[in-house]
């Protein structure tokens, strides 16, 4: 029995445009582990949001199967693939997309109470998680108050909040200076390997993608180990 926590089969994915139709997945598959972080490259409108969507269960794919923990989920009803979505996956975005009419602690709070969890221990784990990303002074600062930096800490925290075994992430530095960057990565590094998740990261920072454990290429529908050459 495979130990993947999520694998891609042949996923194939085409959208009805006005133009004709657009084939951006053509058999493309992967698996992820228990504690990798891989990273995936690929040009502009390549399919890596297409496939982050396939992965999450937020689209369904033409064809081929997405397996999470084991559950092929390809049968399941939307019912089904939601209540999955909501323990086992966890997303982070360029852009934070955090509410703004809560503060930082209630943003991580809310995703629990969703998912079952009572006030206190909501609250109780979304302290530690944003304590230990930096931000236990901050815990009642509205997202406005927070930096760019701070905001996509908060986010990762959020996406960790249901203690998911995958994490996905596209472009979650893409909106910060290289400063930020770097201190924003280490700290989704440091998170997912602490907590044995597996994180397929889309970015189109190469130096980035190449300090992750592995690196896949997304070029005409399909995945590719990335050959730096």
């Amino acid at each position: 029995m495979s130990d993947a926590v999520l694998e891609l089969r042949d996923i194939e994915r085409t959208y009805v445009t006005e133009a004709g139709n657009l084939t951006v997945l053509r058999g493309a598959s992967l698996t992820l582990n228990p504690g990798e972080i891989v990273g995936l490259i690929g040009p502009s409108g390549s399919g890596k949001s297409s496939l982050l969507h396939a992965a999450g269960l937020l689209e369904r794919p033409d064809a081929g199967e997405v397996v999470i923990a084991g559950e092929n989920t390809r049968e399941l009803s939307d019912r089904g693939r939601t209540a999955l979505r909501r323990s086992e996956v966890g997303f982070v975005y360029q852009f934070h997309h955090l509410l703004p009419e809560f503060d930082a602690l209630e943003n991580v709070v809310l995703p629990q109470l969703v998912g079952g969890k009572g006030v206190r221990t909501a609250r109780k784990h979304a302290t530690e998680l944003l304590t230990g990303l930096g931000l236990g002074e901050r815990l009642t600062h509205a997202p406005s108050q927070l930096s760019g930096g701070e905001q996509q800490r908060v986010a990762i925290a959020r996406a960790l909040a249901n203690e998911p075994r995958v994490l996905l992430a596209d472009e979650p530095t893409g909106n910060l200076d290289p400063a930020t960057s770097e201190s924003v990565f280490l700290a989704l590094q440091s998170a997912v390997k602490e907590r044995g998740a597996a994180a397929l990261i889309a970015t189109h920072n190469h130096q980035l993608a190449e300090r992750m454990d592995r690196v896949v290429t997304l070029d005409n529908g399909r995945l590719t180990a990335f050959d730096p050459a």
